[in-house]
């Protein structure tokens, strides 16, 4: 039987799973406004597609931050102040991001949203990047000391590694952002996006491979966790190649479910990895962060395992209610206010 230790880092797992499934596809739609629309009818479209469900899924990062603080406040409390300036940046571009979508079409001036869009892409991007070298420095190692706290230079935190981590990431996230858009619009603009995907198979399969080949030989996960981890590769391996055949068919839906599996597989593995670590140090293995001299005190998980059994179910109710009311396609003709 699982320990609430346990429960707790799962649950914390599983939401930023469900962040990077549900917000990937954000992330992706919104670097798609420049890279595959033509015109700013389109990119009205593509932001659209996305304008009913973007804030809630943004809920699940708050969700997970605020999960990781209630249950393990000290791997919250390096990881913060660790990552403060890339947190920083994350938050902005979030920050940013949400208020174009609100504002970009308050004002008929072309100016006005080109700014606007920028805004839009840049906080597209800059997240899954941001993000994607947060969870690779988690696995590669940092110099944490004794006290739990984290002291890393430049070249700790920005380095080969973590880059084609964060590469990997937004390239995942665009294109799973481009299988939603076949999803939810139509003609010439669906057209051009499930083409576009099947042209960043090959570049996105480079990436992976390369990101898997460096966590072998660059950190220390294979070799505690070397079977499971075998396993979700290969299984994010088996989707990445079913979603690129489901194109090939025009499934688009299949070929949806597929990219958002490799998202959630990759993001899994780094559970996998760190488990029961939650930050490894790159000085001693003594001084590595762990689901038990990390956690809170047993009553207080027990609370908070209370209230989340709880109130859970409503939440995911919610969700998956707004998604089918809003499950129909945008089309180019209808009124848009974006």
């Amino acid at each position: 039987m699982l320990s609430l230790n346990e429960v707790w880092f799962v649950l914390v797992a599983v939401l930023f799973i469900g962040f990077f499934f549900l917000e990937g596809f954000d992330f992706g739609v919104g670097m798609s406004t420049q890279l595959l629309a033509k015109s700013d009818t389109e990119r009205r479209v593509l932001i659209n597609s996305i304008g009913p469900f973007w804030d809630a899924n943004e809920v699940w990062l708050l969700t997970a931050g605020g999960a990781m603080f209630a249950a393990f406040p000290n791997w919250y409390a390096t990881l913060f102040s660790g990552f403060y300036i890339p947190l920083v940046f994350l938050l902005l571009a979030l920050i940013g991001r949400g208020v174009a979508f609100e504002f970009r079409g308050k004002v008929g001036n072309a100016r006005w949203k080109k700014v606007w869009d920028g805004a839009i892409f840049t906080g597209s991007v800059l997240p899954p990047f941001l993000l994607g070298v947060v969870f690779a420095c988690l696995i590669q190692g940092l110099p944490i000391n004794e006290a739990m706290e984290m002291h890393a230079g430049f070249f700790d935190i920005v380095n080969a590694y973590t880059v084609v981590g964060g590469l990997t990431m937004t390239l995942l996230c665009l294109l799973h952002g481009l299988m939603f858009t076949t999803l939810r619009t139509t003609s010439d603009l669906q057209e051009r996006a499930r083409s576009m995907a099947r042209k960043l198979l090959l570049p996105v399969a480079g990436l992976f491979a390369a990101f898997g080949v460096m966590t072998y030989f660059m950190t220390d996960v294979f070799e505690r966790r070397g079977g499971l981890i075998a396993v979700l590769l290969g299984l994010a391996l088996l989707a990445f190649l079913l979603g690129g055949y489901f194109m090939s068919l025009k499934r688009d839906g299949w070929a949806f479910g597929m990219t958002g599996a490799v998202i959630a597989l990759t993001v899994t593995s780094v559970f996998a990895g760190l488990f029961p670590r939650v930050m490894i140090s790159s000085i001693s293995q003594a001084f590595d962060l762990t689901i038990y001299n990390a956690a809170s005190g047993p009553y207080s998980l027990k609370v908070m395992t209370i209230v989340a059994v709880t109130l859970l179910p409503f939440v995911l109710g919610y969700q998956i209610w707004s998604y089918f009311v809003f499950h129909k396609r945008v089309h180019e003709k209808e009124h848009l206010e974006y």
